[in-house]
């Protein structure tokens, strides 16, 4: 119903429907003797959001099982994530759900920061003809969630989904985990070997084990606002500091699938935060900056929350048994979009890495190596967020001042615009990671090094599933759910160490597929065999290549070695190495 005035709401309630409408499920007991469920589970994973859902994807493509408990009966609604990078959308394409992202999200490139009534920074994110996906996608989390709820159930033989499940207590101990649930019908002891942690922001595993974040929690706070609109105006980022319409606040402005448009403006110093979300308060600020923007059309309100940003990790993401990802780990703030996205970069570490722990075929060692890389990647992304969020919501009056004044001047000095950066989110590399062997010095010029993810170029894959014939394709498009070789030759019958790599880790349970990247296309394409044509040329030079070279990818895209003419040894040993978790510590 378009807004005429003011109308009812509750804070953090929907109060008039969004275009989805979740499917509501219900608890089910399983098996029981003496309280205690009778099988055992490998893994267990508490929280079925975009992290959850994500990790129990990932295992079941490694073969792995788990049972993933959410205590809700749907998935999400209101107004949660809403961008995904282009780093998560490279992971979901492994996780084979990328065609749906694609079907509903709203790919966009560029924003506009407005100071007053002024333009002052237009930005466009890195994105040029070598891309495959887009720099930033639109999509709320209620789509997010759904979409991998359907793949998830694709994996029902692999993947026990239980809604209504909500855990009451946890036992941790040396040999697995212990969890007190409770359902609608009954409660119920479940035992696993690993937990993973992916119950959000107010963890009930964190608080169990008695586990505290470190980090800044800002005083600023922001009203979250989402409407039904329609509306012509192009999918960008819009950022509007001490507008005509709100003085003094911050306002942001994102367009959603379905004619949903998400608002977030900041509070002033002294407002009360109950009064801020009174509708009543509300739609007079909402229709004024859409006066002020100049969008006329009617709207309606449906969605109402406060946000207080956060900056905050846990020290370390492995304890035991239990294993911690998403927002149970760590807490981000929204500007620069780093939440969801970093959780989902964590599912993507964790969930090859557990597997292969499981399977016998990794060292324990494997798992602490999660916990060193993502909590370094936190803290990146935590000081990235922070210096956004300072930026949008001024901790002090000198801050503020200072924020003011290079905005004054942007307007009129270009050079001053790149201080406005949003500092949109991005891959993180590893560089330090201990399952990495050092290289030769200076024996690559360039291309992508250890600890980096796979740098993006299209390619023309030849018969790489099947018989015959040959397709368009990407790079990344080569990557799954095991390890990577990709090997620089000549032509396609020169000899190279591919079958051999391949067959010494069959014979240890890893999993690896190796691709010949040519020059030139090949004379012959004899079905079966996988061969990729550098077509445009670019490939060989951004990644240093001659003939003979090697790099071998992580299970999550990451590199994990790169050489000049390797003997088949020398790739079998930086497989087993990282497999060993690298040296002790």
């Amino acid at each position: 119903m378009p807004v005429k005035g003011p109308a009812a709401a509750s804070a953090g309630r929907a109060f008039a429907p969004y275009p989805f409408v979740p499917e509501r499920h219900r608890a089910r007991l399983p098996p029981r003797s003496g309280g205690t469920e009778k099988t055992r589970h490998r893994v267990a994973i508490v929280g079925a959001g975009p992290v959850g859902y994500c990790a129990a994807i990932g295992l079941a493509l490694q073969g792995v099982p788990s049972v993933l408990i959410e205590a809700d009966d749907s998935v999400c609604d209101g107004s949660r994530a809403i961008c995904v990078s282009r780093r998560s959308l490279e992971i979901l394409a492994r996780l084979g759900v990328l065609e749906r992202f694609r079907e509903i999200g709203l790919p966009w490139t560029a924003g506009r920061s407005f100071y007053r009534d002024r333009e002052v920074l237009r930005f466009e994110m890195p994105h040029d003809e070598n891309q495959r996906l887009p720099p930033m996608m639109n999509l709320a989390q209620y789509h997010i969630e759904q979409i991998l709820l359907e793949r998830t159930m694709q994996h029902s033989e692999l993947i026990d989904l239980r809604w209504q499940t909500r855990l009451t207590d946890l036992d941790s101990g040396p040999d697995g985990v212990r969890l007190s649930l409770e359902t609608p019908e009954g409660g119920y002891a479940l035992e696993a070997d690993w937990l993973i942690a992916a119950d959000g922001g107010r963890s009930r595993v964190r608080e169990a084990l008695g586990l505290e974040m470190v980090g800044e929690r800002y005083e600023g706070r922001y009203v979250i606002v989402d409407v039904r609109m329609r509306s012509a105006r192009p999918t960008e980022r819009l950022a509007f500091f001490d507008p005509p319409c709100n003085p003094g606040s911050t306002v942001l402005v994102h367009k959603q699938p379905e004619d949903v448009w998400r608002i977030d403006y900041q509070l002033r110093d002294g407002e009360d935060p109950e009064a801020a979300i009174d509708p009543r308060n509300v739609i007079p600020r909402v229709e004024s900056l859409l006066e002020m923007i100049g969008e006329k059309s009617d709207w309606s309100p449906i969605w109402i929350s406060l946000y207080r940003a956060n900056a905050l990790t846990l020290e370390r993401y492995r304890h035991g048994r239990v294993l911690f990802a998403g927002d149970a780990a760590h807490l981000v703030p929204i500007f620069g979009v780093r939440g969801a996205n970093s959780g989902i970069d964590d599912a993507d570490n964790l969930a090859w890495k557990l597997a292969a722990v499981v399977e016998g075929r990794a060292h324990e060692r494997l798992l602490d190596s999660y916990s060193e890389e993502r909590v370094a990647a936190a803290r990146e992304n935590l000081r990235q967020g922070a210096k956004s969020t300072e930026f949008m919501a001024p901790p002090d009056f000198a801050f503020a001042l200072m924020r003011d004044a290079v905005l004054s001047l942007a307007a009129r000095h270009p050079s001053i615009r790149s201080l406005i950066n949003p500092r949109q989110s991005a891959a993180v590399a590893y560089p330090q990671s201990r399952l990495h062997r050092a290289e030769a010095p200076g024996e690559f010029a360039a291309g992508p090094a250890p600890g980096t993810v796979l740098a993006e170029c299209p390619v023309t894959i030849v018969a790489d599933e099947g018989p015959g014939g040959s397709r368009s394709g990407f790079l990344t498009e080569l990557l799954g759910s095991r390890f990577t070789l990709l090997w620089f030759a000549a032509d396609p019958e020169a000899d190279s160490p591919i079958a051999a790599v391949e067959s010494a880790l069959r014979a240890r349970g890893v999993a690896l597929r190796g691709f010949r990247i040519l020059a030139s296309p090949p004379t012959d394409a004899r079905g079966g065999v996988p061969y990729v044509w550098d077509h445009t040329g670019r490939l060989w030079p951004m990644y240093a290549a001659a003939p003979r070279t090697a790099y071998l990818l992580r299970p999550d895209g990451h590199v994990l070695g790169r050489w000049r003419d390797p003997r088949e040894g020398a790739i079998v040993a930086a497989v087993e190495w990282a497999l060993q978790g690298g040296p002790e510590r």
